[in-house]
């Protein structure tokens, strides 16, 4: 490990040029006694870094030195894929080793495509979670994702909405949606998918598995995707909808909002418009239409109509009443 660190270091500076050693620590994820100590020992071995003193000081390779210990690992090409998702890289127990990659391929760049990526990492950031959510605690993840590498079948505890299961899975996949991280695994013959926050525990067994052949991972991911949305939109609401609600529509329904404001009717002399969105069933249909609170009026189905008039009803009680009593 401390040979990697010490590469790591080295490429840094050859990158980069000077740094501190508190910038060092920080890209390393080590104390700046440590930083110290590696910094001796490059010298020790021949490397030639320099020492600035003063408030703009910090080490730098002697001008004209580049190493050419560029060449990539195994595990170090494979984690490329993550370049520009360093949190899930981490996440995976692959941030160190993506680091390095990253700092090994701009080593062996030209020096103008080098600082063109320079610029485009100051420029552009992935930011993969969902906004005002905790990402979910996923303490089995690494297990999980050494054993999509290797192949090996998992035995795994999980909670799922009716209860715990205990599965015996051939984990495929690992995707990473929203900011919730998802696997997909055969079970028997059939393929699902199984949110990784819900293991309760799993032991990573020593027996290998074959993988289907011509399984595809994206391909399944976005099948399994659409019948999903299928199955939730059981009904479609018919909506009269104000000004304000058609700027809320794309903000708190996504895709489905976007799509049914495409399909709008022409507003009416008040700008009031009708529109046609797919819905849950009633049950979260009504939470997910209160949303809109006065914006926006549910013309039908008749029972939704119904079941919204019903909530509302419950809620003027409530708020016409004393606070803390109950109709």
């Amino acid at each position: 490990m401390r040979a990697d660190r010490l590469l790591a270091l080295l490429l840094l500076l050859q990158n980069r040029g000077r740094m501190t050693a508190t910038a060092l620590a920080a890209e390393l994820e080590v104390s700046v006694r440590t930083v110290y100590r590696d910094i001796e020992a490059l010298g020790a071995s021949g490397v030639p870094v320099r020492t600035d003193r003063g408030p703009d000081g910090g080490y730098r390779l002697m001008d004209g030195y580049r190493t050419r210990l560029t060449g990539l690992t195994d595990a170090e090409a494979g984690a490329l894929f993550l370049a520009g998702a360093p949190g899930p890289a981490r996440d995976l127990g692959l941030g160190a080793v993506l680091a390095t990659a990253q700092l090994k391929v701009q080593a062996a760049l030209p020096a103008e495509l080098a600082e063109r990526t320079r610029r485009i990492q100051d420029r552009f950031h992935l930011d993969a979670p969902a906004w005002f959510r905790d990402a979910d605690p996923v303490a089995h993840l690494a297990p999980i994702a050494r054993a999509v590498w290797e192949q090996r079948v998992l035995r795994a505890h999980y909670r799922r909405w009716r209860g715990e299961v205990h599965r015996e899975l051939r984990p495929l996949g690992i995707v990473l949606k929203g900011g919730i991280w998802y696997l997909v695994a055969s079970v028997g013959e059939a393929v699902r998918t199984y949110r990784i926050a819900r293991f309760l525990a799993v032991d990573l067994t020593d027996e290998a598995f074959v993988r289907p052949a011509g399984f595809d991972l994206a391909a399944y991911w976005a099948e399994s995707s659409r019948r999903l949305e299928a199955a939730l939109h059981q009904d479609t609401a018919r909506l009269r909808i104000s000004p304000q609600a058609r700027r809320l529509l794309p903000m708190l329904y996504g895709a489905v909002g976007r799509r049914a404001l495409e399909d709008a009717g022409e507003p009416d002399a008040d700008g009031w418009t009708v529109v046609e969105m797919p819905v849950e069933g009633p049950a979260v249909a009504v939470g997910d239409l209160l949303r809109l609170g006065a914006e926006a009026e549910v013309l039908g189905p008749p029972a939704l109509r119904r079941a919204v008039a019903e909530a509302v009803a419950v809620l003027a009680g409530r708020y016409g009443a004393a606070p803390g009593t109950r109709e």
